[in-house]
């Protein structure tokens, strides 16, 4: 059996590390202002991304975009807003699956084609972007970014369609994996998702006008009224005469994303049709039911793990308490701690509350353990602040695969229980206990009567992957290499 230290040997040491949001989209149609409306929606869903943001408008006759490095308010001011004219507009945050984090990488992209001008918004990933992108480049494309999504728009414009939906429709038959998309030309807007339904998408409605973004919180900050979740398969085609729904692609068995339920979306969100509080509520409270242990206190490591220390307090009775006060206003320190301050990374976004812990038996639910290398600083941070005992519970099954499907989850190497077993991972962190939630009891907390994937907890992928793809490439974000040196 290895041994805590053995295993310190084997873990990348990077800074704090969850699977990081995919990308958040958010698509504006006849209304005033639609770029400022894209604006507030593209803050609502600023958790699944911040690398960079960007808006594309459309006033019938122009297409206008703007894209910067950054959150939300770092990258849009009022003069750049009132220069994206039309009452159309899409607009994306990024975290880069594929593709390195750039300027030039940021969305929606705009291209210029036969067709017109059309702007394009992905979240999601395209399995099978390299082998496509590598045979368009045989046949004399240029690639203006290394987004695997740019393979959409040279498929376009190599069709031997004549107009544009037929072409946009030939180009989806061609592509493999995740993806909601956004898709904008001068007057119509397409809200598209991907036959299993990997990646969320949801529709609103405000006075005359439509929203569609990848979760409701983006439709609340909007006053926009919740109208349904756009269905796996789907392409939803907005325009001034119509809105219509065609499911021109062949059927498939839905694979939902748990980890959206588990982590990504936002506690206020309707995600897949259900609320995402609810379900991280039920998470915890089954968590509690598969692995009760007396303590004193049940505390979360915030935010994502909040609602399921709940729903786990609910059900066991222990008293809930916050022991984990974590900083909101992290960026870059190009200040050096000294050499006798330990863990400064964990320590600058997280602080124990010693009044909660001291001399107490603490519950700590967390969503999930990836490498687990802040986990164990967290755990010495309680027990420096008098923690009797540490019982750690996650409110989700053991991460052992990497995501194909638009999650920087880490290869499979860097994945702590893809090589250790429960009992070896307790003895690193250095807890008195540790268990996971059950696959059963995360399906049983988000919706038995619907199909999830679950592939980086079993390693069964629905889509089927490229084996070349997955050893030669094996992180995502070098699915297409980068040798440009940018200023971000």
């Amino acid at each position: 059996m290895k041994t805590g230290k053995n295993i310190k040997k084997n873990i990348h040491k990077k800074n704090r590390w969850h699977p990081k949001e995919e990308c958040g989209i958010v698509g504006i149609f006849n209304l005033f202002q639609a770029s400022n409306l894209a604006y507030l929606g593209l803050h609502a869903l600023q958790h699944r991304g911040h690398e960079s943001a960007g808006i594309v408008s459309a006033d019938k006759t122009h297409l206008f975009r703007f894209a910067g490095m950054g959150k939300v308010s770092e990258v849009f001011s009022h003069t750049k807003l009132r220069q994206l004219q039309g009452k159309i507009a899409i607009g994306h945050n990024r975290y880069s699956t594929t593709g390195s984090s750039f300027l030039r990488n940021a969305q929606p992209i705009r291209m210029e084609s036969r067709f017109g001008s059309l702007a394009l918004a992905h979240n999601g990933n395209l399995t099978n972007a390299w082998k496509l992108r590598l045979e368009l480049e045989k046949e004399g494309s240029i690639f203006q970014t290394t987004v695997d999504s740019e393979v959409i728009v040279h498929l376009m414009a190599r069709s031997p369609e004549k107009d544009f939906q037929a072409a946009l429709l030939s180009a989806l038959s061609r592509i493999k994996g995740a993806f909601s998309l956004l898709i904008l030309n001068q007057n119509t807007l397409y809200a598209i998702r991907d036959i299993n339904g990997f990646r969320p998408l949801v529709l609103g409605k405000k006075n005359d006008g439509w929203v569609a973004a990848s979760e409701t919180c983006a439709l609340d900050i909007l006053d926009a009224k919740y109208e349904r979740e756009i269905q796996p398969g789907e392409v939803l085609i907005i325009n001034n005469h119509e809105i219509r729904s065609i499911f021109p692609f062949e059927k498939a068995k839905e694979n939902l994303c748990i980890f959206e339920y588990i982590y990504f979306s936002r506690p206020d969100s309707i995600v897949f049709g259900k609320s995402v509080y609810d379900v991280r509520l039920k998470l915890g409270e089954i968590l509690a039911k598969e692995s009760y242990v007396e303590a004193d206190v049940v505390m979360p490591v915030p935010d994502s793990s909040t609602v399921a220390a709940l729903g786990f307090s609910r059900e066991s009775k222990i008293p809930f308490h916050m022991g984990l006060i974590r900083s909101h206003y992290i960026g870059r320190t190009f200040i050096e701690p000294d050499q006798k301050i330990r863990d400064f990374g964990a320590k600058l976004k997280y602080n124990a509350i010693e009044a909660v812990v001291k001399n107490k038996k603490v519950v700590v639910v967390d969503d999930s353990i990836m490498r687990g290398t802040t986990q164990r600083k967290i755990i010495k941070m309680l027990r420096t602040s008098g923690a009797k005992e540490i019982h750690v519970r996650i409110s989700s099954a053991p991460t052992c695969y990497a995501c194909y499907y638009g999650i920087d989850i880490p290869t499979k190497k860097e994945l702590i229980a893809s090589s250790h077993n429960v009992e070896e991972i307790k003895k690193y962190l250095r807890v008195d206990s540790l268990a996971y939630l059950s696959i059963e009891g995360m399906k049983e907390a988000a919706d038995q009567n619907r199909r999830y994937c679950i592939a980086c907890f079993d390693g069964k992928y629905p889509v089927p992957l490229d084996s070349d793809m997955i050893e030669t490439y094996s992180n995502q974000k070098d699915l297409f290499e980068e040798y440009q040196v940018e200023e971000r």
